[in-house]
């Protein structure tokens, strides 16, 4: 009998107290009405930021008039994915990266050691794997179309004019921030990744789950 599909959640819980880049707002959930307090209902509000927690960025995050998250198109965000595991602290090159042997993936998903870090605390981590320039370049030139990484940033730390979101973004691929791959195996998988729509915003929240 053929086993059923295994879904994986790689979206982070959105609660408070959750990691954030600096600068970005902290996510709330704050109440409005309870029925214990003699509310007809339970209603709250949310506060965060575009690019709180698991998030899609969308080209406008760096370009003023190019795609926001609401125009992106549903088919790149929906498709064959690939994780691929890196597992190294630092910069991630093209050298890295012609090591996993990319056979036409338009959807690439870095799994590092940054993974770990979501369960290592709230506090943010500055020393987090990024993407080099180079690699973001790389894999533009290999087609890729969706790049996903499980840290709050794709760049370096204070990364001097963001050369990796602007080779990226530049050239249209979606970067999908905040994963965290570690229950997902190197490997080939179905992937939902649907943000929210909000029109004309630079990103979004997202729920992204894997089928394998």
């Amino acid at each position: 009998m053929p086993r059923a599909p295994r879904l994986v959640d790689v979206s982070v819980p959105l609660q408070p107290g959750l990691a954030t880049y600096p600068g970005n707002p902290e996510f709330e959930l704050q109440p409005i009405k309870r029925v214990a307090a003699g509310g007809s209902s339970n209603v709250s509000r949310l506060v965060m930021g575009t690019h709180t927690g698991t998030h899609v960025d969308a080209p406008r995050h760096f370009f003023d008039d190019a795609a926001g998250v609401d125009t992106l198109a549903l088919d790149l965000l929906i498709g064959r994915a690939r994780v691929i595991d890196v597992p190294l602290r630092g910069g991630i090159t093209e050298v890295h990266l012609a090591q996993a042997g990319l056979r036409e993936d338009l959807r690439v998903l870095l799994r590092t050691p940054n993974s770990a870090l979501w369960n290592s605390g709230e506090a943010f981590h500055q020393d987090y794997t990024y993407l080099t320039e180079q690699g973001a370049k790389y894999l533009v030139e290999q087609g890729v179309k969706v790049v996903g990484v499980d840290y709050l940033s794709v760049e370096q730390f204070k990364k001097a004019g963001a050369p990796a979101h602007r080779a990226l973004l530049g050239d249209n691929v979606v970067i999908i921030e905040g994963l965290n791959l570690s229950d997902a195996e190197p490997g080939t998988y179905e992937m939902y990744c649907l943000p929210l729509r909000v029109t004309g915003a630079d990103g979004a929240p997202a729920r992204v789950v894997l089928k394998g």
